[in-house]
């Protein structure tokens, strides 16, 4: 049997990053295509709008530059993302990478200066713990970089 996907709904060409602008990737937009994947924005299903401020983990909660704490949103986000990924069968995700929502091994350090540092973001870590495989769109398996899919 094929895995579904759920994708980081950004990764598919839908406008929802925290600025607006959509930064796609070809394998996951040919998933969604093709049926294999289905699109998700943590953020979006948190209840936040776009554009919204830019966001960073800040010592365990989601911060704005201002000082803002958005935390409730991203893991009511997670939550949902989630369980629609539960839903729809899925059982591998690909999210983006360094994101506070999706992003998996380093996301940004909270100091808003570009900086990485060692982490996850909020939803990754529920969907692995569901037992979902999970990738960014900078580790993806040769099969689906190279359209086999």
């Amino acid at each position: 049997m094929k895995s579904r996907f759920v994708v980081s709904a950004c990764l598919a060409g839908v406008p929802c990053r925290y600025d607006g602008r959509v930064v796609s990737c070809p394998p996951v937009v040919r998933l969604v295509a093709l049926g294999r994947a289905v699109p998700a924005c943590p953020e979006w299903l948190g209840g936040l709008s776009v554009p919204r401020p830019p966001c960073e983990l800040c010592q365990g909660r989601v911060c704005t530059r201002a000082g803002g704490d958005l935390t409730a949103a991203f893991v009511l986000g997670a939550q949902r993302g989630t369980a629609l990924a539960l839903r729809q069968g899925c059982t591998a995700a690909i999210l983006k990478s360094r994101s506070p929502s999706c992003g998996l091994g380093q996301v940004y350090d909270g100091t808003f200066s570009g900086a990485l540092r060692p982490g996850d973001g909020l939803w990754g870590p529920l969907l692995q713990k569901n037992g979902l495989h999970l990738f960014t769109e900078e580790n993806l398996p040769a099969w689906l970089t190279d359209g086999h899919f």
